[in-house]
């Protein structure tokens, strides 16, 4: 039997009957839309995530403060085990010797108002070693310098958005703004590194620590040890990948030994490394895909039961045409492809249209929640579409096997 003839009676049928056809449809569609739209977001946020995490630097490794427990006992509530001295005793290249850069981290959110316009960043003030630490590349201007951070001068150095919202195309050097209503002087402005947010690189603001401890922070409490003042966190950069263990060995040893922490006393601080970070939105990026093809599956499988009740319809229906094809010389097997591809181009249709479908909302919803940015996969496409396809040749085999199989002078009876 001619395989294109077959085509043209599917889609002939498919015409004749428009409404049955594409409520018949309707579960391919809505499963292959909902796999591209869901992927595709899925995607797009991974994505970003990922670009986020390795916009804050390659090798990197953050330490930051926890809870000290001894038996399973919290020996200390507070979170403030960081210093900066801490951080001051890992610039020693005799004890931490895989780093290729350390800086300290004091967080504090700031209200930046530079004439009539203002907006709100997150502030860090830190050392001149942290645009090693986070590749942070200045676009105008400098970071400050370690004079600045021995003097505790009210210098300040933007992101990129919070340079744009303030000064749009002027020129922000050497201008004077105000943060949390103190002036500061801009000396650099970085250049862009992408992503959206409050929390975004391009939308921080960085001061010498000092600066931030005294102006910004208030002096803050002394550590647990009862010397120096408290950071939120340490950033460290390894000089190789394949030294990030090592360091983070180092980096803990100095501080379990600093904080004097004992051989069965659990750490009152926790290091996280950048790889793990990257791993672990890897191992959810992967745990949602498969959640997602769980969900498409139930979907076609809906979708596939619809498409055998119809064509099951379509036999009964066509049992007279199928007797007089047979009479006149048609063999079971012609009739078994010709049913088999009826029931594939429905669910190939059905593909197109969900494929036309999800990319719309893909699209839609890119544009009008930024928080959900989307990435269009074109393999994510093709598989959705060639599983629809398989959904009809599954729950197509059944009808058209007993199509097949009808006796032809019982089938010519039927009226």
């Amino acid at each position: 039997m001619n395989i294109i003839e077959s085509f043209k009676i599917a889609l002939t049928s498919l015409a004749s009957n428009k409404m049955r056809s594409l409520l018949t449809m309707l579960g391919i569609i809505i499963g292959v839309g909902a796999v591209i739209a869901l992927q595709s977001i899925g995607e797009g946020v991974v994505a970003s995530s990922m670009a986020r995490l390795t916009a804050n630097g390659t090798n990197l490794i953050t330490v930051s403060p926890s809870s000290q427990s001894s038996g399973g006992i919290a020996q200390s509530t507070t979170n403030a085990n960081l210093t900066l001295e801490d951080a001051e005793a890992m610039t020693d290249t005799t004890r931490i010797t895989s780093a290729l850069a350390v800086a300290p981290e004091l967080r504090t959110n700031g209200q930046l108002v530079y004439n009539s316009k203002n907006t709100v960043g997150q502030g860090v003030g830190t050392t001149p070693a942290y645009p090693q630490v986070r590749d942070l590349v200045v676009a105008n201007g400098d970071w400050f310098s370690d004079s600045d951070v021995a003097q505790s001068r009210t210098v300040i150095v933007l992101g990129a958005t919070i340079a744009t919202t303030l000064f749009s195309d002027e020129d922000p050097l050497n201008k004077t703004i105000k943060l949390n209503r103190i002036n500061f002087t801009v000396v650099g402005v970085l250049t862009a590194k992408g992503g959206t947010g409050f929390g975004s690189l391009d939308n921080q603001i960085y001061v010498p620590i000092t600066t931030a401890q005294k102006r910004l922070a208030g002096n803050r409490q002394q550590g647990v040890a009862g010397v120096g003042k408290t950071i939120n966190s340490i950033v460290a950069k390894a000089d190789a990948p394949n030294n990030v263990e090592k360091l983070i060995s180092q980096m803990t040893d100095l501080l379990r030994e600093r904080h004097k922490i004992s051989g069965s006393q659990s750490d009152d601080f926790q290091v996280v490394n950048q790889q793990d970070l990257l791993q672990t939105a890897r191992d959810q990026a992967a745990t949602y895909t498969i959640f997602l093809l769980v969900i498409a599956s139930i979907s076609l499988f809906v979708g596939g039961i619809g498409i055998m009740n119809i064509m099951l319809v379509t036999v009964t229906e066509r049992t007279r045409e199928i007797g007089i094809r047979k009479a006149i010389g048609a063999k079971p097997s012609d009739i078994l492809v010709q049913f088999m591809i009826e029931s594939i181009s429905i669910c190939f249709v059905g593909g197109l249209i969900g494929v036309v479908v999800g990319v719309i909302s893909s699209i839609i919803v890119g544009k009008t929640v930024p928080s959900l940015p989307t990435l269009l996969s074109p393999s994510v496409i093709v598989i959705a579409v060639g599983f629809a396809v398989a959904v009809g040749l599954f729950f197509g085999i059944y009808p058209a096997r007993r199509a097949s199989k009808l006796n032809p002078i019982d089938a010519l009876r039927y009226d």
